[in-house]
């Protein structure tokens, strides 16, 4: 037994993610210390170690970028939803076919662990009655592309509601512009507080018919984050009463 024992320290394998591992200390078939090569250490039994199905916590596991990490945070919560579907919106090809807005966003390498993701979650998660909370990366920040802790904030679903872009059927007008059937003057129209489609008039220009959806949807965001106000963090209730809606939006 023991010149078995012996044997088996050295062994190397391989696990389902091609990590390769190396037994470096063998008690017996239940008790065997396993070494990776990114210097992760673990026990298993010697049959999860010839059958390659020892986990890694800093194998990259979600679309090769993100990995669990070594901590006390487990994938077994909400926060490790958030975490997965975030790198789905960045990296899942079939997904940015269907959603091209998130084409080119990134999430930053803080986060690529899970560990450091799921801190910031316990740190700033925060709920209001029944409404859906959502992770968003760009009213802090306009125009952003980058999930980080700088740049991200949980928000109600209605709020970031306000904030989505539908770049596929707008068509080449600006946002909250289309031309009438009669083909002679532009409409204005925009969601209300409500949800509700709202017109807001006929127009010469493209430019004056953006102007008045403009000041509408600014004054929108604005009485939203009003109805919000202590409710949610101070710097996104600043963020949407400082939003500026332009017309290359």
């Amino acid at each position: 037994m023991a010149k078995m024992k012996n044997n088996r320290v050295g062994e190397i394998s391989k696990n389902r993610y091609g990590s390769i591992m190396k037994i470096i200390k063998y008690n017996g078939c239940e008790d065997v210390d396993v070494a990776f090569e990114n210097g992760y250490i673990t026990n298993c039994y010697y049959k999860w170690f010839k059958n390659g199905v020892v986990s890694n916590p800093l194998d990259k596991t979600s679309y090769n970028i993100g990995y669990l990490g070594v901590g006390e945070y487990m994938p077994s919560n909400r926060a490790y939803s958030v975490w997965r579907d975030m790198f789905k919106r960045c990296y899942d090809l079939k997904y940015l076919s269907k959603f091209n807005t998130y084409i080119g966003c990134t999430v930053c390498e803080e986060w690529h662990n899970y560990q450091n993701f799921a801190k910031w979650y316990d740190e700033n998660y925060y709920k209001i009655d029944e409404y859906r909370m959502e992770l968003d990366k760009d009213i802090l920040h306009k125009g952003n592309k980058i999930y980080s802790p700088k740049t991200c904030v949980f928000v109600p679903q209605e709020v970031n509601y306000l904030f989505v872009k539908s770049n596929k059927s707008r068509g080449e007008y600006p946002i909250g512009v289309y031309l009438h059937s009669d083909g002679d003057k532009y409409v204005a129209q925009c969601c209300d507080i409500n949800k509700k489609a709202k017109y807001l008039g006929r127009y010469d220009t493209i430019e004056e018919t953006f102007e008045v959806y403009k000041d509408y949807k600014e004054d929108v965001i604005k009485r939203t984050a009003d109805k919000y106000y202590g409710l949610i963090p101070d710097k996104l209730y600043k963020a949407m009463y400082n939003y500026v809606v332009d017309i290359a939006d």
